[in-house]
């Protein structure tokens, strides 16, 4: 059988489960779940593997949930698709737009929704699993499907790393992901090697001594402190890092005080870095802590600043060989029109990359564009995609369904066909 012949074959159903899907896409977005909480999608992931005949594995990791469908002898292959939401309130105005709320991790009310579209992971990975289910005369081998909890914080693939995914199911020859991007509805994008950046968040606090508004002189200023400090941070990328290579840090929260007139003892900063490279990741971190530890000493901190890592997105690296092979079976069933190279990682990150990584298993990721073809070319025609086009993380931001829907399904399945014919 050829690999037209045997495409064909499995996608030959998706017509007739468009609707259907779209209504599960529906659901599920006006449905959101915070990270380690995804306890309904979950559910529903399992429901729809048991029903397409997976043997269901759920609980991994916490909210985790693997399918196995074994069909005969021949390769292993993994995918994977991220479940939670994010604390942020919807601004999309859809008829199906989340209302839900939840509480964070810090005790706080906060309006939750799918602002970067796993919600659509979802679906496609539902479908695509059905598919390759409903035709098993297409394809031999086995087929793990992980529906994982928790990548907004960088929590998830890791606790079903160490809830033993590795010894509780059968290692694959390749693991392959998608996701949706603010890029015309339809097309394909991919990238061998580092697709996307490594990420650390670290919290600072900064120790000072409190006083009175007018007695300056009795304290140690933490909010001055703080304040030299980020201005010092912002250096880093521009006289440490060579112009040939790349960083991004951010300080995305200071926080100090409570009133006008009181000098308070703490200053908090939340600082975001990006690299795409582990020396200039090492060195980045490295000169953080430098420049924390010198303001704090310049401004006789009564104590050393006390610096946490709070979240760690490995690099995600594509397998070059894989990804050759991946892209050669996208061309071929979308057209070179549709499927186009990258010429540079995301800033953005994933954890996605832990599970080939650590279990020494090549990978592939690559993205679907989710944003209307026509209202993107206006953006870009005009030069205002930044202003126009809302990116993943965005109140605003929300895929239209079709035909993103039926392009990401179509692109799983396909990858997956290619192989499992290996």
């Amino acid at each position: 059988m050829t690999d037209s012949i045997r495409s064909d074959a499995v996608l030959a159903r998706l017509d007739g489960m468009a609707a259907e899907l779209g209504e599960l896409y529906r659901d599920v977005h006006a449905h959101p779940e915070l990270s380690m909480h995804e306890h309904r999608t979950a559910s529903i992931a399992a429901e729809r593997l048991r029903t397409a005949g997976y043997d269901v594995t759920t609980g991994i990791g916490g909210t985790g949930v693997v399918g196995v469908l074994a069909n005969g002898d021949g390769p292993t292959i993994m995918l994977r698709a991220d479940m939670d939401a994010l604390p942020v309130e919807e601004a999309t105005g859809l008829p199906y737009a989340s209302t839900a709320t939840a509480t964070d991790p810090d005790g706080n009310e906060v309006a939750v929704m799918h602002a970067c579209g796993h919600d659509m992971h979802v679906t496609w990975l539902a479908g695509a699993t059905a598919l390759l289910a409903g035709a098993p005369d297409a394809w031999q081998g086995t087929v793990l499907a992980v529906f994982q909890p928790a990548e907004e914080t960088a929590q998830g693939a890791q606790a079903m790393i160490d809830d033993g995914l590795f010894d509780r199911f059968p290692k694959p020859q390749v693991i392959l992901g998608q996701h949706v991007m603010p890029a015309p509805a339809g097309a394909i994008g991919y990238r061998p090697g580092t697709t996307q950046a490594a990420a650390d968040s670290l919290e600072v606090r900064l120790f000072g001594r409190g006083a009175h508004g007018s007695m300056p002189e009795s304290s140690v200023d933490p909010v001055v402190m703080a304040a030299a400090t980020v201005l010092r941070l912002q250096t880093i990328v521009s006289r440490e890092i060579a112009a040939s290579q790349a960083a991004v840090v951010t300080i995305g929260a200071l926080q100090a005080g409570t009133k006008d007139n009181v000098i308070p003892d703490e200053a908090l900063l939340r600082i975001n870095v990006r690299t795409f490279d582990e020396q200039v990741r090492t060195r980045v971190l490295d000169a953080i802590r430098r420049i924390v530890e010198a303001e704090a000493a310049a401004s006789n901190a009564p104590r050393p600043p006390q610096i946490t890592t709070t979240e760690h997105y490995p690099l995600t690296v594509n397998d070059p060989e894989q990804t050759a092979r991946v892209a050669a079976a996208l061309r071929h069933h979308f057209g070179h029109d549709r499927v186009h190279e990258l010429a540079s990682p995301y800033s953005a990150s994933e954890d996605f990359g832990s599970f080939g990584t650590q279990w020494g298993v090549p990978s592939v990721f690559w993205y679907v564009g989710g944003t209307d073809a026509e209202t993107y070319r206006t953006a870009q025609e005009a030069g205002r995609v930044a202003e126009d086009i809302p990116t993943n993380h965005n109140p605003r931001f929300a895929p239209v369904i079709h035909p993103t829907l039926e392009t990401g399904v179509q692109a799983m399945t396909v990858a997956a066909l290619d192989a499992l014919a290996s």
